[in-house]
Protein backbone atom coordinates (compact mmCIF):
# COMPACT_ATOMS: atom_id res chain seq x y z
CA UNK A 1 0.00 0.00 0.00
CA UNK A 2 1.45 3.56 -0.98
CA UNK A 3 2.34 5.70 2.88
CA UNK A 4 -0.74 7.28 3.96
CA UNK A 5 1.11 10.52 4.02
CA UNK A 6 2.69 12.73 1.56
CA UNK A 7 5.72 15.10 1.85
CA UNK A 8 6.28 17.96 -0.16
CA UNK A 9 8.49 21.38 0.61
CA UNK A 10 8.15 24.45 0.17
CA UNK A 11 9.96 27.69 1.16
CA UNK A 12 8.65 31.11 2.42
CA UNK A 13 9.54 34.34 -0.09
CA UNK A 14 12.93 35.23 0.86
CA UNK A 15 13.69 31.63 2.88
CA UNK A 16 12.51 33.71 5.76
CA UNK A 17 9.24 32.85 7.80
CA UNK A 18 7.29 35.83 8.85
CA UNK A 19 4.31 36.55 10.97
CA UNK A 20 2.57 38.23 7.66
CA UNK A 21 3.26 34.99 5.55
CA UNK A 22 1.96 32.47 8.28
CA UNK A 23 -1.24 34.95 8.41
CA UNK A 24 -1.49 34.51 5.01
CA UNK A 25 -1.22 30.88 4.82
CA UNK A 26 -4.43 30.30 7.15
CA UNK A 27 -6.07 32.59 5.92
CA UNK A 28 -6.28 31.38 2.48
CA UNK A 29 -9.62 29.96 2.35
CA UNK A 30 -8.47 27.64 -1.25
CA UNK A 31 -5.43 26.14 0.78
CA UNK A 32 -5.78 26.09 4.25
CA UNK A 33 -4.02 23.55 5.88
CA UNK A 34 -6.03 21.53 8.77
CA UNK A 35 -3.25 21.56 10.80
CA UNK A 36 -0.09 23.97 11.78
CA UNK A 37 2.63 21.91 13.25
CA UNK A 38 5.54 23.77 15.36
CA UNK A 39 8.40 22.39 17.00
CA UNK A 40 9.14 22.69 20.20
CA UNK A 41 12.88 21.74 21.53
CA UNK A 42 14.16 20.49 25.17
CA UNK A 43 14.22 23.82 26.37
CA UNK A 44 10.57 24.22 26.23
CA UNK A 45 11.08 26.85 23.38
CA UNK A 46 9.40 27.03 19.88
CA UNK A 47 11.85 26.25 17.22
CA UNK A 48 10.07 28.70 14.52
CA UNK A 49 11.37 32.00 11.91
CA UNK A 50 8.45 33.49 13.28
CA UNK A 51 6.03 34.82 16.06
CA UNK A 52 3.00 33.13 16.77
CA UNK A 53 1.76 34.71 19.98
CA UNK A 54 -0.89 37.24 17.46
CA UNK A 55 -2.19 34.10 15.48
CA UNK A 56 -2.84 32.06 19.53
CA UNK A 57 -6.01 32.61 21.79
CA UNK A 58 -2.56 33.10 24.21
CA UNK A 59 1.31 32.94 24.52
CA UNK A 60 3.26 29.61 23.05
CA UNK A 61 4.65 29.43 25.91
CA UNK A 62 1.82 29.89 28.24
CA UNK A 63 -0.46 27.48 26.27
CA UNK A 64 2.63 25.19 26.37
CA UNK A 65 3.03 25.99 30.27
CA UNK A 66 -0.61 24.82 30.57
CA UNK A 67 -0.17 21.26 29.00
CA UNK A 68 3.07 20.15 30.52
CA UNK A 69 5.09 20.21 27.78
CA UNK A 70 8.40 19.65 27.82
CA UNK A 71 9.70 19.38 24.42
CA UNK A 72 10.13 15.40 25.25
CA UNK A 73 10.19 14.16 21.44
CA UNK A 74 7.34 13.21 19.84
CA UNK A 75 5.24 15.22 23.02
CA UNK A 76 2.12 16.76 21.18
CA UNK A 77 -0.01 19.56 23.01
CA UNK A 78 -2.88 21.27 20.56
CA UNK A 79 -4.77 24.36 20.19
CA UNK A 80 -6.84 26.89 18.10
CA UNK A 81 -5.09 29.17 15.93
CA UNK A 82 -6.88 31.53 13.89
CA UNK A 83 -6.95 31.66 10.40
CA UNK A 84 -8.71 34.32 8.92
CA UNK A 85 -12.35 34.38 9.83
CA UNK A 86 -12.05 30.75 10.70
CA UNK A 87 -9.75 28.62 13.51
CA UNK A 88 -7.71 25.81 12.60
CA UNK A 89 -5.40 24.19 14.98
CA UNK A 90 -1.96 24.15 15.80
CA UNK A 91 -0.05 21.29 16.84
CA UNK A 92 3.10 21.46 18.99
CA UNK A 93 5.38 18.54 18.91
CA UNK A 94 8.45 17.82 20.80
CA UNK A 95 11.84 17.58 19.33
CA UNK A 96 13.78 16.65 22.41
CA UNK A 97 17.67 17.45 21.62
CA UNK A 98 17.04 17.88 18.21
CA UNK A 99 18.61 14.53 17.16
CA UNK A 100 17.79 12.63 14.13
CA UNK A 101 16.02 10.07 16.40
CA UNK A 102 14.07 12.63 18.06
CA UNK A 103 12.75 14.36 14.95
CA UNK A 104 12.07 10.87 13.53
CA UNK A 105 9.88 10.43 16.27
CA UNK A 106 8.22 13.77 16.05
CA UNK A 107 7.82 13.47 12.79
CA UNK A 108 5.97 10.06 13.39
CA UNK A 109 3.77 12.16 15.78
CA UNK A 110 3.01 14.80 13.36
CA UNK A 111 2.09 12.16 10.68
CA UNK A 112 0.09 10.13 12.40
CA UNK A 113 -2.13 13.02 12.54
CA UNK A 114 -1.81 13.54 9.34
CA UNK A 115 -2.95 10.21 8.03
CA UNK A 116 -6.65 10.54 8.54
CA UNK A 117 -6.85 12.36 5.55
CA UNK A 118 -5.74 15.82 6.97
CA UNK A 119 -3.72 18.55 5.50
CA UNK A 120 -0.41 19.96 7.57
CA UNK A 121 1.94 22.47 7.02
CA UNK A 122 5.29 22.10 9.19
CA UNK A 123 7.36 25.10 10.25
CA UNK A 124 10.81 23.29 10.03
CA UNK A 125 12.00 26.88 9.45
CA UNK A 126 13.87 26.61 12.83
CA UNK A 127 15.82 22.93 11.98
CA UNK A 128 19.62 23.75 11.49
CA UNK A 129 20.66 21.33 8.78
CA UNK A 130 19.24 19.50 5.85
CA UNK A 131 19.47 16.42 7.59
CA UNK A 132 17.51 16.87 10.34
CA UNK A 133 14.74 18.41 8.01
CA UNK A 134 15.04 14.87 6.23
CA UNK A 135 14.78 13.00 9.72
CA UNK A 136 11.52 14.82 10.36
CA UNK A 137 10.69 13.78 7.10
CA UNK A 138 11.45 10.06 6.94
CA UNK A 139 9.65 10.24 10.75
CA UNK A 140 6.41 11.40 9.36
CA UNK A 141 6.22 9.04 6.51
CA UNK A 142 6.76 6.21 8.48
CA UNK A 143 4.40 7.23 11.35
CA UNK A 144 1.62 7.81 8.60
CA UNK A 145 2.36 4.30 7.33
CA UNK A 146 -0.90 2.20 7.18
CA UNK A 147 -2.61 -1.45 6.24
CA UNK A 148 -5.71 -1.64 5.37
CA UNK A 149 -7.77 -4.51 3.27
CA UNK A 150 -11.36 -3.62 4.01
CA UNK A 151 -14.01 -3.85 1.01
CA UNK A 152 -14.25 -0.26 0.86
CA UNK A 153 -11.41 1.71 2.47
CA UNK A 154 -11.48 5.23 3.11
CA UNK A 155 -8.98 7.83 1.40
CA UNK A 156 -6.75 8.11 4.28
CA UNK A 157 -3.56 9.75 2.56
CA UNK A 158 -2.38 13.05 3.92
CA UNK A 159 -0.58 15.80 2.73
CA UNK A 160 2.10 17.51 4.90
CA UNK A 161 3.79 20.07 3.43
CA UNK A 162 7.42 21.05 5.34
CA UNK A 163 8.46 24.78 5.58
CA UNK A 164 12.29 25.16 5.03
CA UNK A 165 14.51 27.44 4.05
CA UNK A 166 15.98 26.62 1.13
CA UNK A 167 14.16 24.35 -0.83
CA UNK A 168 16.63 23.39 -3.72
CA UNK A 169 19.10 22.55 -0.60
CA UNK A 170 16.60 19.82 1.08
CA UNK A 171 15.46 18.26 -1.73
CA UNK A 172 18.35 15.92 -2.18
CA UNK A 173 18.45 14.79 1.53
CA UNK A 174 14.52 14.53 1.44
CA UNK A 175 14.26 12.66 -1.58
CA UNK A 176 16.53 9.77 -0.12
CA UNK A 177 14.62 10.06 3.00
CA UNK A 178 11.53 9.42 1.20
CA UNK A 179 12.91 6.72 -0.53
CA UNK A 180 14.53 4.85 2.18
CA UNK A 181 10.59 5.22 3.75
CA UNK A 182 9.05 3.98 0.70
CA UNK A 183 11.05 0.98 0.99
CA UNK A 184 9.99 0.25 4.62
CA UNK A 185 6.35 0.14 3.90
CA UNK A 186 7.54 -2.16 0.80
CA UNK A 187 8.85 -4.70 3.46
CA UNK A 188 5.18 -3.84 5.93
CA UNK A 189 3.16 -4.40 3.61
CA UNK A 190 4.87 -7.89 2.33
CA UNK A 191 5.03 -9.23 6.07
CA UNK A 192 1.52 -7.86 6.75
CA UNK A 193 -0.50 -9.56 3.53
CA UNK A 194 -2.23 -12.30 5.18
CA UNK A 195 -0.85 -16.11 4.17
CA UNK A 196 -4.25 -17.05 2.27
CA UNK A 197 -2.55 -14.72 -0.48
CA UNK A 198 0.95 -14.75 0.20
CA UNK A 199 2.20 -18.53 -1.07
CA UNK A 200 5.78 -18.95 -1.81
CA UNK A 201 5.22 -18.27 -5.24
CA UNK A 202 3.27 -15.02 -4.16
CA UNK A 203 6.40 -13.46 -2.36
CA UNK A 204 8.65 -14.32 -6.04
CA UNK A 205 6.13 -12.77 -8.20
CA UNK A 206 6.35 -9.52 -5.71
CA UNK A 207 9.56 -9.97 -5.61
CA UNK A 208 9.76 -9.23 -9.27
CA UNK A 209 7.56 -6.73 -9.85
CA UNK A 210 8.79 -4.37 -7.27
CA UNK A 211 12.23 -4.66 -8.53
CA UNK A 212 11.38 -4.26 -12.10
CA UNK A 213 13.00 -1.35 -13.99
CA UNK A 214 15.13 -1.15 -10.46
CA UNK A 215 18.42 -2.28 -12.32
CA UNK A 216 17.87 -5.97 -10.64
CA UNK A 217 17.86 -9.44 -12.75
CA UNK A 218 15.63 -11.63 -10.83
CA UNK A 219 15.76 -15.55 -10.84
CA UNK A 220 13.25 -17.88 -9.08
CA UNK A 221 14.48 -21.04 -8.38
CA UNK A 222 11.12 -23.51 -8.43
CA UNK A 223 11.22 -26.60 -6.31
CA UNK A 224 11.92 -29.20 -8.95
CA UNK A 225 14.83 -26.99 -9.89
CA UNK A 226 16.15 -27.04 -6.18
CA UNK A 227 15.60 -30.45 -6.19
CA UNK A 228 18.01 -31.23 -8.45
CA UNK A 229 20.70 -28.90 -7.12
CA UNK A 230 19.90 -30.21 -3.31
CA UNK A 231 18.41 -27.74 -1.30
CA UNK A 232 17.17 -30.50 0.91
CA UNK A 233 16.38 -27.75 3.70
CA UNK A 234 13.90 -25.43 1.91
CA UNK A 235 12.24 -28.57 0.42
CA UNK A 236 11.99 -30.55 3.92
CA UNK A 237 10.64 -27.14 5.37
CA UNK A 238 8.26 -26.84 2.28
CA UNK A 239 7.12 -30.52 2.31
CA UNK A 240 4.25 -30.42 4.10
CA UNK A 241 2.28 -27.29 1.79
CA UNK A 242 0.43 -27.79 -0.77
CA UNK A 243 1.99 -24.46 -2.24
CA UNK A 244 5.33 -25.50 -2.73
CA UNK A 245 8.68 -23.62 -1.55
CA UNK A 246 10.61 -21.09 -4.06
CA UNK A 247 14.63 -19.49 -3.76
CA UNK A 248 14.31 -15.83 -4.93
CA UNK A 249 17.28 -14.70 -6.32
CA UNK A 250 17.85 -11.05 -6.94
CA UNK A 251 21.22 -9.49 -8.36
CA UNK A 252 22.07 -5.75 -8.58
CA UNK A 253 24.90 -4.24 -10.88
CA UNK A 254 25.91 -0.59 -10.04
CA UNK A 255 25.87 1.40 -13.21
CA UNK A 256 29.96 2.18 -12.30
CA UNK A 257 30.72 -1.20 -12.53
CA UNK A 258 34.41 -0.71 -12.88
CA UNK A 259 34.35 1.87 -9.32
CA UNK A 260 36.37 -0.23 -6.52
CA UNK A 261 33.02 -0.67 -4.59
CA UNK A 262 31.70 -1.89 -7.18
CA UNK A 263 33.85 -5.02 -6.65
CA UNK A 264 32.88 -5.86 -3.61
CA UNK A 265 29.83 -8.49 -3.92
CA UNK A 266 27.35 -8.29 -0.91
CA UNK A 267 25.03 -11.26 -0.38
CA UNK A 268 21.47 -9.98 2.10
CA UNK A 269 19.70 -13.30 2.36
CA UNK A 270 15.99 -13.27 4.20
CA UNK A 271 14.00 -15.84 5.69
CA UNK A 272 10.74 -16.30 4.16
CA UNK A 273 8.81 -18.22 5.81
CA UNK A 274 5.49 -17.20 4.11
CA UNK A 275 3.31 -18.87 6.86
CA UNK A 276 4.75 -21.31 10.03
CA UNK A 277 2.26 -23.60 11.73
CA UNK A 278 5.53 -25.07 13.44
CA UNK A 279 4.90 -27.94 11.12
CA UNK A 280 4.41 -31.02 12.88
CA UNK A 281 5.76 -29.55 15.86
CA UNK A 282 2.95 -27.86 15.76
CA UNK A 283 2.81 -24.20 17.61
CA UNK A 284 -0.50 -23.54 19.71
CA UNK A 285 -2.93 -21.20 18.58
CA UNK A 286 -1.97 -18.41 19.99
CA UNK A 287 1.77 -18.45 19.00
CA UNK A 288 0.43 -19.24 15.34
CA UNK A 289 -1.45 -15.62 15.16
CA UNK A 290 1.15 -13.63 14.06
CA UNK A 291 3.02 -16.34 11.79
CA UNK A 292 2.38 -14.49 8.34
CA UNK A 293 5.39 -11.83 9.30
CA UNK A 294 7.55 -14.86 9.68
CA UNK A 295 8.98 -13.98 6.27
CA UNK A 296 9.93 -10.33 7.75
CA UNK A 297 13.60 -10.73 6.79
CA UNK A 298 12.74 -11.62 3.30
CA UNK A 299 10.52 -9.03 3.26
CA UNK A 300 13.52 -6.67 3.98
CA UNK A 301 15.67 -7.75 1.84
CA UNK A 302 13.40 -7.80 -1.41
CA UNK A 303 12.38 -3.74 -0.09
CA UNK A 304 16.62 -3.03 0.14
CA UNK A 305 16.34 -4.66 -2.98
CA UNK A 306 13.94 -2.64 -5.00
CA UNK A 307 15.24 0.72 -3.50
CA UNK A 308 19.75 0.60 -4.51
CA UNK A 309 19.42 2.30 -7.97
CA UNK A 310 17.21 5.16 -6.46
CA UNK A 311 19.97 5.07 -3.78
CA UNK A 312 22.43 5.03 -5.85
CA UNK A 313 24.27 2.39 -4.23
CA UNK A 314 27.18 1.47 -5.57
CA UNK A 315 28.56 -1.66 -4.31
CA UNK A 316 27.41 -5.32 -6.42
CA UNK A 317 24.27 -6.87 -4.10
CA UNK A 318 22.84 -10.40 -4.55
CA UNK A 319 19.49 -10.99 -2.31
CA UNK A 320 18.11 -14.43 -1.60
CA UNK A 321 14.95 -15.33 -0.48
CA UNK A 322 14.21 -18.60 0.97
CA UNK A 323 10.73 -19.07 0.98
CA UNK A 324 8.91 -21.53 1.64
CA UNK A 325 5.50 -22.84 4.22
CA UNK A 326 6.32 -24.52 7.25
CA UNK A 327 2.95 -27.01 7.52
CA UNK A 328 1.73 -30.31 9.07
CA UNK A 329 0.60 -33.10 6.92
CA UNK A 330 1.13 -36.72 5.47
CA UNK A 331 4.03 -35.48 3.54
CA UNK A 332 5.53 -33.29 6.26
CA UNK A 333 9.26 -33.52 7.35
CA UNK A 334 9.07 -34.89 10.87
CA UNK A 335 11.24 -34.63 13.62
CA UNK A 336 14.02 -37.29 13.43
CA UNK A 337 14.64 -36.59 9.87
CA UNK A 338 17.96 -36.31 8.99
CA UNK A 339 18.08 -34.01 5.50
CA UNK A 340 21.20 -32.87 3.52
CA UNK A 341 21.62 -29.29 3.38
CA UNK A 342 22.74 -27.46 0.10
CA UNK A 343 26.51 -28.60 -0.26
CA UNK A 344 25.87 -32.12 1.57
CA UNK A 345 26.18 -31.25 5.40
CA UNK A 346 23.97 -33.91 6.30
CA UNK A 347 21.17 -32.42 9.49
CA UNK A 348 19.18 -34.19 12.40
CA UNK A 349 15.69 -32.35 12.69
CA UNK A 350 14.75 -32.03 16.43
CA UNK A 351 12.16 -29.79 16.27
CA UNK A 352 10.16 -29.04 12.99
CA UNK A 353 9.35 -25.58 14.16
CA UNK A 354 12.98 -24.45 14.09
CA UNK A 355 12.12 -24.72 10.48
CA UNK A 356 14.09 -20.90 9.35
CA UNK A 357 17.25 -22.01 9.77
CA UNK A 358 17.05 -24.85 7.95
CA UNK A 359 15.99 -22.81 4.68
CA UNK A 360 18.92 -20.08 5.87
CA UNK A 361 21.65 -22.84 5.82
CA UNK A 362 20.50 -23.86 2.37
CA UNK A 363 20.67 -19.95 0.57
CA UNK A 364 24.23 -19.29 2.95
CA UNK A 365 25.87 -22.73 1.62
CA UNK A 366 24.63 -21.85 -2.02
CA UNK A 367 25.78 -18.11 -1.37
CA UNK A 368 29.24 -19.05 -0.02
CA UNK A 369 29.97 -21.76 -2.54
CA UNK A 370 28.41 -20.00 -6.18
CA UNK A 371 28.36 -16.55 -5.65
CA UNK A 372 31.92 -16.07 -4.37
CA UNK A 373 30.81 -13.20 -1.49
CA UNK A 374 32.90 -10.36 0.04
CA UNK A 375 30.55 -10.53 2.63
CA UNK A 376 26.74 -12.17 4.20
CA UNK A 377 24.46 -10.93 6.24
CA UNK A 378 21.10 -13.04 6.64
CA UNK A 379 18.49 -11.18 8.94
CA UNK A 380 15.48 -13.70 9.70
CA UNK A 381 12.72 -13.35 13.06
CA UNK A 382 14.13 -16.42 14.02
CA UNK A 383 14.31 -17.19 18.03
CA UNK A 384 12.14 -16.16 20.56
CA UNK A 385 14.95 -16.45 22.92
CA UNK A 386 16.51 -13.10 21.23
CA UNK A 387 12.78 -11.46 21.73
CA UNK A 388 13.10 -12.84 25.31
CA UNK A 389 16.76 -11.22 25.60
CA UNK A 390 16.60 -7.88 23.99
CA UNK A 391 12.96 -7.11 23.93
CA UNK A 392 11.22 -5.11 20.95
CA UNK A 393 13.85 -2.07 19.99
CA UNK A 394 17.08 -4.15 19.68
CA UNK A 395 17.93 -6.82 17.44
CA UNK A 396 20.30 -9.72 18.09
CA UNK A 397 23.62 -9.43 15.79
CA UNK A 398 26.16 -11.99 15.70
CA UNK A 399 29.62 -11.58 13.10
CA UNK A 400 32.60 -13.16 12.24
CA UNK A 401 33.64 -10.23 11.68
CA UNK A 402 34.42 -7.23 13.60
CA UNK A 403 35.20 -4.56 11.25
CA UNK A 404 31.93 -6.06 9.71
CA UNK A 405 30.06 -6.12 12.86
CA UNK A 406 31.02 -2.75 13.43
CA UNK A 407 29.55 -1.34 10.81
CA UNK A 408 26.09 -2.87 11.43
CA UNK A 409 25.79 -1.37 14.94
CA UNK A 410 27.32 2.21 13.50
CA UNK A 411 24.38 1.70 10.23
CA UNK A 412 22.00 0.65 12.79
CA UNK A 413 22.12 3.44 15.28
CA UNK A 414 22.36 6.02 12.72
CA UNK A 415 19.00 4.71 11.14
CA UNK A 416 16.84 3.71 14.35
CA UNK A 417 17.22 -0.09 13.40
CA UNK A 418 19.52 -1.21 15.99
CA UNK A 419 21.14 -3.80 17.03
CA UNK A 420 22.93 -5.66 19.73
CA UNK A 421 26.02 -7.74 19.60
CA UNK A 422 25.81 -11.40 20.80
CA UNK A 423 28.76 -13.71 21.57
CA UNK A 424 29.57 -16.57 19.33
CA UNK A 425 30.10 -18.84 22.15
CA UNK A 426 32.12 -22.17 21.03
CA UNK A 427 31.66 -23.29 24.14
CA UNK A 428 27.58 -24.19 23.30
CA UNK A 429 28.83 -25.68 20.23
CA UNK A 430 28.77 -29.04 21.60
CA UNK A 431 24.74 -28.50 22.15
CA UNK A 432 24.77 -29.34 18.32
CA UNK A 433 26.52 -32.25 18.29
CA UNK A 434 24.38 -35.36 16.68
CA UNK A 435 24.76 -39.51 16.70
CA UNK A 436 23.56 -39.51 13.42
CA UNK A 437 24.36 -37.03 11.50
CA UNK A 438 27.33 -34.25 11.11
CA UNK A 439 24.85 -31.72 12.94
CA UNK A 440 21.47 -31.12 14.99
CA UNK A 441 19.56 -28.23 13.93
CA UNK A 442 18.70 -27.54 17.80
CA UNK A 443 20.44 -28.30 21.00
CA UNK A 444 20.30 -31.83 21.90
CA UNK A 445 21.22 -31.31 25.64
CA UNK A 446 17.91 -28.39 25.67
CA UNK A 447 20.83 -25.70 26.17
CA UNK A 448 18.45 -22.28 27.21
CA UNK A 449 20.78 -20.13 24.47
CA UNK A 450 18.57 -20.63 22.22
CA UNK A 451 19.47 -17.22 19.93
CA UNK A 452 23.26 -18.29 20.23
CA UNK A 453 22.57 -22.07 19.28
CA UNK A 454 20.67 -20.85 16.16
CA UNK A 455 23.50 -18.61 15.38
CA UNK A 456 26.43 -21.25 15.97
CA UNK A 457 24.43 -23.50 13.46
CA UNK A 458 23.94 -20.79 10.74
CA UNK A 459 27.89 -20.49 10.95
CA UNK A 460 29.62 -23.09 9.47
CA UNK A 461 27.61 -22.75 6.59
CA UNK A 462 29.07 -19.48 5.49
CA UNK A 463 32.04 -20.85 5.14
CA UNK A 464 34.85 -18.99 6.57
CA UNK A 465 33.56 -15.79 4.99
CA UNK A 466 32.82 -12.37 6.30
CA UNK A 467 29.21 -12.84 7.87
CA UNK A 468 26.72 -11.57 9.92
CA UNK A 469 23.33 -13.15 11.33
CA UNK A 470 20.62 -10.57 12.32
CA UNK A 471 17.56 -12.20 14.68
CA UNK A 472 14.95 -9.78 14.38
CA UNK A 473 11.95 -12.06 16.02
CA UNK A 474 11.81 -8.95 18.47
CA UNK A 475 11.74 -5.78 16.56
CA UNK A 476 10.49 -7.13 13.38
CA UNK A 477 6.65 -6.98 14.82
CA UNK A 478 4.93 -4.17 17.30
CA UNK A 479 2.02 -4.56 19.55
CA UNK A 480 1.32 -0.85 19.25
CA UNK A 481 2.33 1.98 16.71
CA UNK A 482 5.50 3.79 19.12
CA UNK A 483 7.72 6.29 17.04
CA UNK A 484 8.31 5.34 13.71
CA UNK A 485 7.11 1.66 14.21
CA UNK A 486 3.83 0.53 13.28
CA UNK A 487 1.40 -1.56 14.63
CA UNK A 488 2.22 -5.24 13.14
CA UNK A 489 5.39 -5.37 10.71
CA UNK A 490 7.81 -3.03 11.40
CA UNK A 491 9.95 -2.96 8.44
CA UNK A 492 12.89 -3.66 10.64
CA UNK A 493 16.17 -3.96 9.14
CA UNK A 494 15.35 -2.13 5.62
CA UNK A 495 16.29 0.82 7.02
CA UNK A 496 19.84 -0.50 8.63
CA UNK A 497 20.53 -2.15 5.77
CA UNK A 498 20.04 0.81 3.44
CA UNK A 499 21.48 3.03 5.68
CA UNK A 500 24.90 0.32 5.80
CA UNK A 501 25.04 -0.37 1.77
CA UNK A 502 24.98 3.79 1.02
CA UNK A 503 27.85 4.26 3.28
CA UNK A 504 31.27 4.93 2.10
CA UNK A 505 33.49 1.61 1.92
CA UNK A 506 36.75 0.85 0.45
CA UNK A 507 38.27 -2.37 -1.39
CA UNK A 508 39.69 -3.21 2.42
CA UNK A 509 36.12 -5.06 2.80
CA UNK A 510 36.71 -7.38 0.33
CA UNK A 511 39.47 -8.87 2.81
CA UNK A 512 37.43 -8.34 6.46
CA UNK A 513 37.69 -11.10 8.28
Amino acid sequence: MPLQVRASLQSPPGGRLTESYLSELLADAADRPDLLIVLVAADGRVRSGASLDSLLPASAEHILAAYGHAGAPGELAESAVSAGNEVARVVFVGIGDESPAALRRAGAEAGRRCATGKTAVADLTGLGTTDSVAAFAQGALLGGYGFSLRSQPADDTGTMRLLVPDQQECAGPVGRAQAVAEAVAVARDLANTPSLDKSPQWLADEAARLTADRGVEVRIWADAELAASGFGGILAVGSGSARPPRLIELSYQPAEAQSCEAQIHIVLIGKGITFDSGGLSLKPNENMMLMKTDMAGGGAVIAVMSALARLGVRSRVTGLIAAAENMPSGSAYRPGDVITQYGGTSVEVLNTDAEGRLVLADALAYAAEALAPDQIVDIATLTGAARVALGGIHAALYSTCDELAAALLAAGQASGDRLWRMPLEDDYRESLESPVADVAHVARDHNPAGSIIAALFLRDFAAGIPWAHLDIAGPGRSAAADGELSKGATGFGTRLLLTWLTAPRSASSRSAS
